[in-house]
């Protein structure tokens, strides 16, 4: 559904927008009484009119904060900006047909590595932009440089939302079953889902949708980020797989892992956390705000890093981070207007509200993080090599449901380690 969001108010027209790159910026103060960041209206093309593509719901927290922004932005600089509020995702399908097509698409934004890979071609360079704008320097710059990375050396998105993928649990839980530090080991993680499990609480869950990333990451911790990108690239044999698969065993022969995983369809597992019948689950630092209609007034959220399993495999400095960006068509007719835009979006009030609404991450460095994830903030800062997203298990169509019918066969009982290396070893490579 298209939606056009406010046109130019009083305050806009008492602007004067200067073409070229002449004028000063200009900061307008906000209705909460924080300041919005300063904009170079002298830099903004004359009538110019942007057509914006969101991966977010209007209803969504995100997608509201960010039509109230963009209201906010209308009123300061008298841009006109039309959104496309697709919705539950539908922007991964519809984004690319649409741009193969020409068709009017000024800014979007998506998930970092889809940003600038998958749709990598139609991207403004924006590096002079963002080097001479007021984000430069006040923003995470570990985000920055992965996103120049992701673009081929120069910048072609601004992160937002910025996320990381670690062990999300209840800090109640385990103080009630008497755990008075997070696990650092193996053994340690062990004593732990032993200790929630004597209190009648299932230690571990897994919905249908993150299986593939569970064994990835699981993975990573046995055998090493290099070896887990080969098996997913091919190396189906690999003795790891075998390895992984028996720690899994592990937890499941022990009763850790929630049985009910084996059958989950998302997002039940992560409504099994909110229920509080399990304590624990790998997750994105996006999950307290997925599913905070459905926790207790005062749920106290942790988080801590997967632990090493096995000599060869990396710890707790190994996890994937990554955001949400923001992106400028390169065929956009006004580059200044939008980068503007992304500007507005991503920096002050508007960085803060949207993680303090969302429960979310903010990407200013002078931000406040929001209490649900102020471990996760120590797992970020302590994290010095990046894992992507699953260490690459759901590239392939095909990895990705030899995983998942697989797994959930073991969680069920009726496949052991053996047998899960035995059936992934016959995996075939799809297109």
């Amino acid at each position: 559904m298209k939606k056009v969001l406010s046109i130019a108010l009083a305050l806009a027209m008492s602007l004067t927008l200067l073409v070229g790159c002449g004028g000063g910026e200009t900061s307008t103060p906000a209705t909460d009484g924080g300041s919005t960041p300063a904009v170079d209206t002298g830099a903004i093309e004359e009538g110019a009119k942007l057509v914006y593509w969101p991966m977010w719901a209007e209803t969504e927290p995100q997608g509201m904060v960010i039509a109230e922004a963009i209201e906010a932005f209308t009123e300061a600089t008298g841009v006109e900006v039309e959104v496309n509020f697709a919705g539950s995702r539908d922007t991964r399908k519809t984004l690319q047909p649409a741009l193969d097509a020409g068709e009017t698409i000024d800014v979007f934004d998506e998930d970092i590595e889809r940003v600038n890979i998958t749709w990598g071609d139609y991207l403004l360079d924006i590096q002079e932009m963002y080097d001479a704008s007021e984000l430069n320097g006040a923003q995470n710059a570990t985000l920055i440089d992965l996103a120049k990375e992701l673009g081929g050396g120069t910048l072609k998105s601004v992160p937002y939302q910025p996320s990381s993928f670690v062990v999300m649990y209840n800090k109640d839980l385990f103080e009630a079953a008497g755990i008075t530090a997070v696990p650092t080991t193996w053994d340690e993680f062990l004593a732990a889902c032993e200790a929630l499990k004597q209190q009648g609480v299932y230690a571990l869950t897994i919905d249908d949708a993150y299986m593939a990333a569970f064994f990835g990451y699981m993975m990573d911790r046995v055998a090493g980020f290099e070896t887990t990108k080969a098996v997913a690239a091919g190396d189906f044999t690999n003795e790891a797989v075998l390895k992984t698969a028996e720690a899994i065993q592990t937890l499941v022969d022990n009763g850790y892992i929630d049985p009910r995983a084996a059958g989950n369809v998302y997002p039940q597992g992560q409504s099994n956390i909110a229920d509080e019948s399990v304590a624990m689950y790998l997750n994105g630092t996006w999950l307290p705000n997925e599913i905070r209609n459905q926790t207790k007034e005062g749920f106290r959220w942790g988080s801590f890093a997967l632990p090493n399993i096995a000599e060869g495999g990396d710890g707790a400095e190994s996890n994937n981070y990554g955001a949400q960006c923001f992106a400028i068509n390169k065929n956009t007719q006004y580059p200044n207007a939008a980068f503007a835009l992304v500007q507005w979006l991503t920096s002050g009030e508007w960085d803060q509200k949207l993680a303090d609404e969302t429960m979310g991450v903010p990407m200013a460095n002078d931000a406040t993080w929001p209490e649900a994830l102020t471990d996760a903030k120590a797992v970020i800062d302590g994290t010095t090599q990046r894992l992507s997203w699953a260490v690459d298990m759901e590239n392939d169509a095909n990895v990705n449901a030899a995983i998942k019918t697989n797994l959930a066969l073991m969680i069920s009982g009726q496949l052991d380690a053996q047998g899960f290396a035995d059936a992934f070893g016959k995996t075939q490579k799809g297109a």
